[in-house]
């Protein structure tokens, strides 16, 4: 299974593909890529959600994934902050679906306690497990990067209890 995870955000969206492979005896999560899309603050929310759109659609194509994994919204104390992350998400569903590939949602608070064991964990603690879980020479190149990797990470566990308990996502 390869699993694009989406990090949306309104200046830095992460994005992180992660496979494992379910048919080997010990199967073992494995980096396959990561990135940022980092959106400048000059130009108009239009131009910057097609950015958002050219640059997923184009990493789905090259990486092929059979997932895409974002994580759920989250209650904000600033409305205006929370329609332009929505805006972001909705972009990032829209490649998804443009590109008929299924979207798998988590809280998160289920990304973070599927990665480091504790739903309130720190942006620091994510990305030294997201290391640490794929066996990476260094840290992702952005906090952004690794939170992606860490819903790609969090969706494969997810199916991988599932299929144990004998369901599907």
């Amino acid at each position: 299974m390869r699993v694009f995870g989406i990090d949306c955000g309104t200046e830095f969206t992460g994005w992180g593909v992660v496979e494992v492979n379910h048919e080997a005896r010990l199967p073992q999560l494995r980096h396959i890529a990561a990135g940022t899309i980092r959106l400048s603050k000059r130009e108009r929310t239009p131009q910057r959600l097609i950015q958002v759109y050219a640059d997923l659609t184009a990493m789905m194509a090259v990486h092929e994934p059979e997932v895409i994994a974002i994580e759920e919204v989250f209650f904000s104390a600033n409305a205006k902050s929370a329609l332009k992350l929505g805006q972001v998400r909705g972009v990032a569903m829209l490649a998804a679906a443009s590109a008929g590939l299924p979207v798998a949602e988590y809280a998160p608070l289920s990304i973070k306690s599927s990665v480091v064991g504790y739903g309130l964990a720190q942006k620091e603690q994510v990305q030294f497990m997201v290391t640490r879980l794929l066996q990476l020479e260094q840290a992702p190149e952005s906090p952004d990067a690794a939170d992606a990797l860490a819903i790609a990470i969090c969706h494969i566990h997810t199916a991988q209890t599932l299929a144990l308990q004998g369901g599907e996502r």
